[in-house]
């Protein structure tokens, strides 16, 4: 898709309102960690040195219309202003005479943090006067905030619509890596899927069967189609009623010439607990694993099957672990399908790019996070992203 940058923008003195992503973990008032803020910097530090005046919008929890003081933005002032190096002025509104005023105090170069936009209840619901009301304090709009593009909010949709839109620099870094993941990929293409459920992951399943040459698929999600094919996976975690459709992708991707990888061994244990005692498994319809044993990970015959697809591939997209990362030593498949991805992708073999929180936890877990292509801290959008649906945040930024 082609979207407006900051290059194609002028900037000198002209007021730019900047959607980011502010919804940081805090404890106790104070942000804990900042990778947020810090995905925002290289936007705001363009802006600055083009002379704009930086107006920032962004959301914190879920404050539904309502002002509760423990969800507003002031606390990320003081860090934000540190990784700037730069002061950070603060607004109690969003909108109105607070936020006017603020806004024409602001010099060239200058940066300003709005108060939580879902303060407001026009924010949620895309209301048109609400859009207008932060659309007065704007000449300009960016959006940096990728993770907010699948709502259609006033702050990520609504103001795009009334003023000059443009992808920040985040949001840019985003898009064109997902372009190259699946818009317009090197192919083979191989995608990694795990999760505990397939019911949470249908539209995702079957947009992929149709698009990549290569699916392994882990986690809990995995034990419901071994069970559609006959296979007992015991008392482990598993959608029984789910079945036929398990039955009917793997039919899909038959057609499609997508080859499916699902576990052939698997880690088993009778209890989920650090150091519990646990064995390989080799899957086979006529062993049953019985109540008490549970699959927890997958094997290392499975994961020598999913690294061999790896190095057959050029592209490589991944959105969940394929085993219970959290808990050793049910993190060795993901660990090592981590590490493998990070080496291929570090040698220029394999553009690999991965994103949904549970994911980025695992890469982190392996140590690999800044070895992968590009790895995107956004939830729902990148998964609705990969389900193939529009996002109507990025959709406003067409040309």
């Amino acid at each position: 898709m082609a979207f407006r940058t900051l290059d194609d923008a002028e900037l000198q003195g002209r007021r730019a309102l900047v959607r980011v992503d502010f919804n940081v973990p805090m404890a106790d008032g104070r942000v804990t960690d900042d990778t947020r803020l810090r995905a925002a910097l290289p936007t705001i530090e363009k802006l600055r040195k083009g002379g704009a005046r930086v107006v920032l919008l962004a959301h914190f929890d879920r404050p539904k219309g309502k002002r509760v003081p423990e969800m507003s933005l002031r606390p990320v002032v003081e860090p934000l202003s540190k990784l700037l190096g730069a002061p950070v002025a603060f607004a109690d509104d969003c909108s109105g005479e607070g936020a006017k005023a603020a806004v024409e105090a602001l010099p060239p170069g200058g940066v300003l943090l709005l108060e939580n936009v879902r303060y407001e209840a026009g924010e949620e619901k895309n209301d048109p006067a609400f859009a207008q009301a932060l659309a007065a304090n704007g000449d300009l709009y960016v959006n940096d905030a990728f993770s907010a593009a699948h709502r259609a909010h006033a702050s990520t949709e609504g103001l795009a619509r009334l003023l000059p839109a443009y992808a920040g620099e985040q949001m840019r870094r985003e898009l064109d890596a997902l372009d190259m993941a699946l818009g317009k990929p090197e192919r083979p293409v191989m995608g990694i899927v795990g999760g505990a459920k397939v019911s949470t992951k249908l539209d995702l399943l079957n947009n992929l069967v149709g698009r990549l040459q290569y699916l392994a698929i882990g986690g809990g999600m995995a034990n419901t189609f071994q069970y559609a094919q006959g296979f007992d996976v015991g008392g482990s975690l598993c959608e029984k009623d789910m079945a036929d459709t398990a039955r009917e992708i793997l039919e899909k991707a038959q057609a499609a010439g997508c080859r499916i990888i699902l576990p052939v061994d698997v880690v088993v244990a009778e209890d989920l607990k650090p150091g519990v005692a646990s064995e390989v498994v080799k899957l086979s319809k006529d062993a049953p694993l019985g109540e008490a044993r549970k699959i927890f990970d997958a094997g290392p015959e499975t994961v020598t099957e999913i690294l061999a697809a790896m190095r057959q591939s050029k592209t490589l997209i991944w959105n969940g672990p394929l085993g219970v990362f959290e808990v050793q030593p049910f993190d060795k498949a993901t660990v090592q399908a981590a590490q493998e991805a990070a080496r291929l992708a570090g040698s220029g073999k394999l553009v690999a790019v991965a994103g949904g929180g549970d994911t980025v936890a695992a890469l982190n877990a392996a140590g690999v996070v800044d070895d992968f292509t590009f790895v995107s801290t956004a939830g729902g959008a990148f998964l609705e992203w990969m389900e193939g649906k529009e996002l109507p945040g990025v959709a406003a930024l067409s040309r």
